[in-house]
């Protein structure tokens, strides 16, 4: 009697731990499509949407001597309440950023050692098959990179001490620098290299700009915290200039 007691104990005891285990299982078979479903969502939220621009090959040419643009180059601070469109929207990031030797790796402007350590973002508020945000230039792919969403414009005006050209634009291009890149192989140096690339970057869209008749000003003051917030900047990245672009 005591060996049949001892077996059904058992027997049970066996039955308890294998259900146990069971849902066990089950719970973390719920956790794991939690987990993956939150990974799914925040994916959905966190801006991964690229947009492909227009190689300059298929872009219209621009038929404009470089001695006429540089004497019409300008700055201008008042703009037309139009739209941009996206192939000028490849045509400057090309000029700021754009690789011009793809077997180098060579960029548009200057860098010193082709250390690169400059980024360029456009902040997005009346173009052509663009949504409003904020963007990222990829130069190896020539694509955007969605950031944020939304037309940030008058935040970026803001941080800049009110300055109308930035709210007026139809885009603002900001340039920023990641400066251990070029520090890495110049030291402290490398800082004044960066920041002379900037001024290669910043003539560029210029004259650029100038050539698709389009107006743009070099713009230097503003809150560096606030303008690396609203474009959520990593710690190391410090943004140079903003440049508003908008139809003359």
């Amino acid at each position: 009697m005591k060996r049949k007691n001892k077996g059904l104990l058992f027997l049970l005891f066996i039955m308890l731990i294998t259900s146990g285990l069971f849902i066990l299982g089950c719970e973390s078979d719920e956790g794991l499509d939690d987990a993956k479903n939150n990974v799914e969502e925040a994916s959905k939220n966190s801006g991964e949407e690229y947009v492909s621009l227009s190689d300059i090959e298929e872009l219209s040419e621009v038929d404009v001597s470089i001695q006429e643009t540089i004497e019409n180059r300008r700055s201008i601070r008042s703009y037309q309440d139009e739209k941009l469109d996206l192939e000028e929207i490849s045509y400057l990031m090309w000029a700021a950023q754009g690789i011009t030797d793809s077997d180098t790796g060579y960029r548009a402007a200057p860098s010193a050692g082709a250390t690169f350590p400059m980024e360029v973002y456009v902040v997005v508020g009346d173009v052509e098959e663009l949504s409003p945000g904020i963007y990222r230039y990829l130069p190896e792919e020539h694509e955007l990179q969605l950031v944020l969403e939304g037309d940030f414009r008058d935040d970026l005006m803001g941080a800049a001490l009110g300055q109308a050209p930035i709210g007026e634009a139809s885009i603002n291009i900001v340039i920023t620098s990641i400066y251990e890149r070029v520090m890495s192989t110049y030291g402290e140096r490398g800082i004044r290299y960066a920041k002379i690339e900037a001024g290669h970057i910043s003539q560029n869209i210029f004259l650029l700009s100038t050539a698709l008749e389009l107006g743009t000003v070099s713009i230097g003051a503003f809150e560096d915290e606030d303008v690396a917030d609203i474009l959520q900047l990593e710690e190391r990245e410090e943004p140079l200039y903003i440049m508003p672009v908008g139809r003359r």
